[in-house]
Parts: C-alpha cells; sequence; structure tokens
C-alpha cells in the first residue's frame, strides 16, 4: 500500500507522519524506516524501533537515486514492513508530477512485492495534484 499526504506548508503533514511512524513502529513485527531530507524528526520520533536516515548524508537528489537506495535497503533488510518517506519532492529537487506518478507506481509494485507499506509526504497545494496522485490520497 501507498499513502500520499499532501498539503502546503504548515498544513500538519509532519505531525501526522510522526502520529504514523510512531504507531507503526509500535505495532510492526518487522523494521521500520523513515527517509528525511534532513534529521529535523529525529526529536520527535519517539519510537526506538523506527530507523531515521538522511538523504543529504546519502547524497540523494532524484527519483532514481531514491529508488536504489529504497532497493537497497531491502536487500540489506528482508524485514522491513512501513518506509515514510519525508518531504519527497525537497528530496528529488523537482516537483514534475509525471515523475512523481512513476514513482509512486513504481514504489507500489515495490511495496506489494514486498509486502511493504509506504507513506509520503508532499509539500504542495494538492490542487494541483495530478489524478494520477490523486489516486494515492488517503
Amino acid at each position: 500500500m501507498v499513502q500520499v499526504v499532501m498539503g502546503s506548508r504548515g498544513t500538519g503533514k509532519t505531525k501526522q507522519v510522526i502520529d504514523m511512524v510512531n504507531a507503526a513502529a509500535g505495532a510492526a513485527a518487522g523494521n521500520v524506516i523513515v527517509i528525511e531530507r534532513d534529521d529535523r524528526l529525529r526529536k520527535d520520533i519517539s519510537a526506538r524501533t523506527a530507523r531515521l536516515l538522511s538523504t543529504t548524508e546519502y547524497q540523494i537528489c532524484s527519483y532514481q537515486v531514491l529508488r536504489g537506495f529504497i532497493t537497497g535497503l531491502c536487500a540489506g533488510n528482508y524485514d522491513i514492513t512501513n518506509i515514510f518517506i519525508d518531504s519527497l519532492f525537497k528530496i528529488v529537487q523537482t516537483d514534475c508530477m509525471q515523475e512523481c506518478e512513476k514513482f509512486l507506481d513504481w514504489t507500489k509494485t515495490f511495496g506489494k512485492k514486498h509486502n511493504i507499506n509506504v507513506c509520503i509526504t508532499i509539500s504542495a497545494d494538492p490542487a494541483t495534484a495530478s489524478e494520477g496522485l490523486k489516486t494515492y490520497f488517503s
């Protein structure tokens, strides 16, 4: 399952994701991964079982590199149950809806194959979302 939380800055996306991460980490039988651009969520994630990874530390700046990163994480750790990606457009440094849809479709296929739930936040006005992107809204 892939879920997108989209909203303009200040609409509570991060708070919502923090609550989801803490709940998932408390209930998941496997590992919970949080991919973020920096390390600002470290103070807010109370679950010790969630692994927070900064994309700036690994020089992730495109969809292609992010796909490779996620694939590598799963190749090295077979029991990932949840992946949270905070601020997707800031990580990949583009707001191209077509590329975003391709990434979400890949994520859906990859997640289904490996039994991983994925939640992604996007900082943008939901009214600007393409129809394909809207299918991932919760």
